[in-house]
C-alpha cells in the first residue's frame, strides 16, 4: 500500500491517523450523542483507543486508510473518516494495472464530525481531498459510500456531492444501535470525478 500523505485544503487538513490524534478525537466526540446515533463514535479513552488501534491495524493489514479530520483554522481535531476496503483487481499478467499496490476500487466511511464542524465546507472539502486522493493519486475506478438508510442527513450529503444512488443492501452490516443494517449504497465513477470536482471546487468558493 502506497504510503497516504497528508491531504490538506483551505479549511480542512486530514493527516494519517496515529495515537497522538486520540486526545483530540476524544474532545471531538463529547456533547450530545444524538449527533452520532447513526455512527459509531467511543466517548471514553479506552473506547477510543480501541477504535484508533483497530483503525491502524486495518492500515498495517493493506486494508484502511485512516485520518484524522483537522480544521485549519484553529488546528482541532474535530472527526475522523477513513478509506476502507481497499479492492485491487486481478488484472492480466503484463497489464498495465497488474500488480499495482494503490487500490482499483475503496469505501469513504467511518465519518464523523463533532458539532462545530457540521453543515460547514470542511466535510465537502473533506471529501473532495479524499476523492482526488482516490481517483487523480491512485487512479481508482470507483468510489462508493454506504449509510444507514434511515440517516436523511448522511444521505442528502451525499446526493450533494454528486454520488449516484444505487440501491439498498438489506441487513448489509451491524448498525450502531446493534441491529442488522439497510444500507444505502451510493458510487461515484473516474469518468464522473472531473465535473463532480469542478462544481465541488465552485461550492467551495462560495461565501
Amino acid at each position: 500500500m502506497p504510503e497516504t500523505p497528508v491531504l490538506e485544503g483551505s479549511h480542512a487538513r486530514l493527516e494519517p491517523l496515529d495515537l497522538s490524534h486520540l486526545p483530540g478525537l476524544l474532545v471531538a466526540a463529547q456533547g450530545g450523542r444524538e449527533l452520532f446515533r447513526w455512527t459509531s463514535v467511543p466517548d471514553t479513552l479506552a473506547g477510543m483507543r480501541a477504535y484508533v488501534e483497530a483503525a491502524l491495524r486495518s492500515k498495517e493489514q493493506g486494508d484502511a486508510a485512516p485520518f484524522a479530520t483537522v480544521r485549519r483554522s484553529d488546528g482541532l481535531v474535530v472527526g475522523c473518516t477513513r478509506f476502507f476496503l481497499l479492492e485491487r483487481w486481478s488484472w492480466p499478467t503484463g497489464h498495465p494495472r497488474d500488480g499495482r499496490a494503490a487500490p482499483d476500487g475503496c469505501e469513504i466511511g467511518y465519518t464523523w464530525l463533532n458539532a462545530s464542524a457540521i453543515r460547514t465546507a470542511i466535510n465537502t472539502e473533506a471529501k473532495h481531498l479524499m476523492l482526488r486522493h482516490a481517483f487523480d493519486g491512485w487512479g481508482a475506478h470507483r468510489v462508493c459510500f454506504h449509510t444507514d438508510a434511515r440517516n436523511e442527513r448522511s444521505r442528502d450529503a451525499l446526493l450533494r456531492i454528486g454520488a449516484s444512488f444505487e440501491g439498498i443492501l438489506r441487513a448489509h452490516r451491524l448498525s450502531s444501535d446493534f441491529r442488522p443494517r439497510d444500507s444505502a449504497r451510493y458510487s461515484i465513477l473516474a469518468s464522473e470525478w472531473p465535473a463532480l470536482s469542478e462544481r465541488l471546487l465552485q461550492r467551495l468558493q462560495r461565501p
